[in-house]
């Protein structure tokens, strides 16, 4: 929203999920979204769902030219798809069709991909398969995780929707059906993917590790004990400048091993592997699970 509003756009209504809770208190905390539109002076929907009929007339008297939509988090009904003049526009994280769905940027990492991009889609009632208007790419680079690469692809989106609003408005904008071949899906990530199966290769556990960073984190466990897995490094000759030895924590894999750079204790805060294991030492030979 704020590439529309730099832009010169008519922001006329927000919509965001409601306040959720966070932090210690537990306190309702706002969407950037809605922070963002009450400083600008913006009217904001936080309705729990876009279902009810009232809600989608609420959008319609607005008047709308276009709903620009960016990892809302639910499917939307036709009734509001068709609220805009020129329909809906989503902002999408992947080169569609690959990586339909909810987690594009942590399945594109977890995959290996060597790039990703954003895909200004015309919406329909299905799962990120409307047409595409325009896609922009971005390579994925080895030390990218999912904050840097979401960010890296929020710019870029900004960027691609601005420059596509004006085209659609003037319907010079050509919407292309996506191919049937290389069609995959990012399902949401479960709790039980972020806990590191040790017997997996380095080199998939590595990229686990970054997609899951810097939320959800990725975990394992020591006598009993919870550690967050922040950062980590191939021990295989590829990763290691030449003559350096890999020391600290070095943890063997199903194929390969990882040199642990930093972790994180429950309750505790983050630690390089040399302070962590000057307070809790591990004998060679100790096991994660």
């Amino acid at each position: 929203m704020a590439g529309l509003l730099a832009a010169g756009h008519e922001v006329v209504l927000a919509l965001t999920r409601p306040d959720r809770p966070a932090g210690r208190g537990l306190r309702p905390v706002s969407s950037p979204v809605k922070r963002l539109a009450v400083a600008h002076g913006i009217e904001v929907l936080q309705p729990p769902a876009l279902q009810s009929a009232t809600e989608v007339e609420r959008v319609r008297a607005a008047q709308p030219d276009a709903l620009v939509v960016v990892a809302y988090g639910v499917i939307l009904p036709q009734t509001l798809l068709e609220a805009g003049r020129h329909g809906a526009l989503n902002i999408h994280a992947s080169l569609l069709p690959r990586w339909r769905g909810a987690a594009p940027i942590q399945r594109a990492i977890l995959a290996g991909d060597s790039e990703t991009g954003i895909s200004i889609m015309q919406m329909d009632a299905g799962l990120d398969t409307g047409p595409v208007l325009k896609q922009a790419n971005t390579p994925i680079r080895e030390d990218d995780d999912s904050g840097s690469l979401h960010d890296r692809l929020a710019a870029l989106g900004a960027e691609l929707i601005v420059g596509m609003l004006p085209e659609v408005g003037s319907s010079r904008a050509v919407a292309v059906p996506q191919p049937k071949l290389g069609i995959t899906y990012a399902k949401k990530i479960e709790k039980c993917e972020t806990r590191i199966d040790w017997a997996r290769p380095a080199v998939e556990l590595e990229r686990a590790v970054r997609a899951f960073r810097p939320a959800p984190g990725a975990s394992t466990m020591a006598d009993g004990i919870e550690l967050k897995i922040w950062r980590v490094r191939l021990v295989d000759g590829r990763a290691l400048a030449p003559g350096e030895v890999a020391d600290g924590l070095v943890v063997g894999c199903g194929l390969g091993a990882l040199q642990i750079l930093e972790l994180q204790r429950a309750g505790g805060r983050r630690l390089s592997a040399s302070e962590f294991l000057r307070g809790h030492p591990m004998p060679v030979g100790a096991r994660l699970e």
